[in-house]
């Protein structure tokens, strides 16, 4: 017996099962994701008033996205993210949602769900050749930092971060350029991995020349 009381071997056998279906998540993420083609993750606030900018601009951007011919990857839940998921499919284009067990919206041509955060996290990283941040709280910030500091580490390749609206986004870039830079915690080059922007079109711009760039023969699976 463990000093805790169960059986020995246990533990093991516990962490042995995570590790498989933590494998699974993935190895499902993967395949259903194998054909999406170029995508982009866009990111946002669950709580956004459908009636306000910030759903607005979800659907719009995504339209403009899908016309470009680029699929669309959220968390797949409500508020901002069902608006792009909706502006998605009204375009034609793909419409991908990542779920953590909540409610998926409807208008999802892909629905995975993910038990582990970082499954999750790992699906947007990996099939993704953008990303574009809309006003949001604690979840979206943590999409944000955890991605630059993916890039910062070259842990993935370099892709546009994009901070839609910048009256939401101007302080924290601020900020970011009169602490952390000037104390020398972060450079120059990853402040200018940010992209502050407020019109549809101007994300499409950077989201088209980054799927360019993705599809090139280095980039290919």
């Amino acid at each position: 017996m463990s000093a805790g009381g169960e059986p020995a071997g246990a533990g093991t056998r516990e962490r042995d099962a995570s590790a498989a279906r933590i494998a699974e998540e993935i190895a499902i993420g993967f395949a259903a994701l194998a054909d999406l083609g170029p995508a982009v993750a866009l990111f946002g606030s669950a709580r956004s008033d459908p009636a306000g900018r910030a759903h607005a601009a979800a659907r719009a951007i995504a339209h403009e996205l899908g016309h470009a011919g680029l699929a669309v990857i959220t968390g797949g839940g409500g508020g901002a993210m069902e608006a792009a998921n909706r502006g998605a499919r009204e375009a034609g284009a793909r419409s991908v949602g990542l779920t953590m067990g909540e409610t998926a919206n409807a208008h999802l041509d892909v629905n995975l769900s993910f038990s582990h955060f970082f499954v999750r996290k790992l699906m947007f990283a990996r099939f993704a050749c953008a990303f574009v941040v809309l006003p949001g709280g604690f979840g979206t910030l943590d999409e944000l930092f955890d991605a630059l500091a993916l890039i910062q580490t070259r842990r993935v390749d370099e892709f546009p971060v994009i901070l839609c609206e910048r009256r939401y986004w101007s302080g924290l870039v601020a900020w970011l350029a009169e602490t952390p830079l000037a104390r020398g915690a972060i450079g120059a080059d990853d402040l200018a991995l940010l992209s502050l922007v407020d019109e549809p079109a101007e994300v499409r711009a950077i989201a088209v020349h980054a799927a360019r760039r993705w599809a090139s023969p280095r980039n290919a699976p």
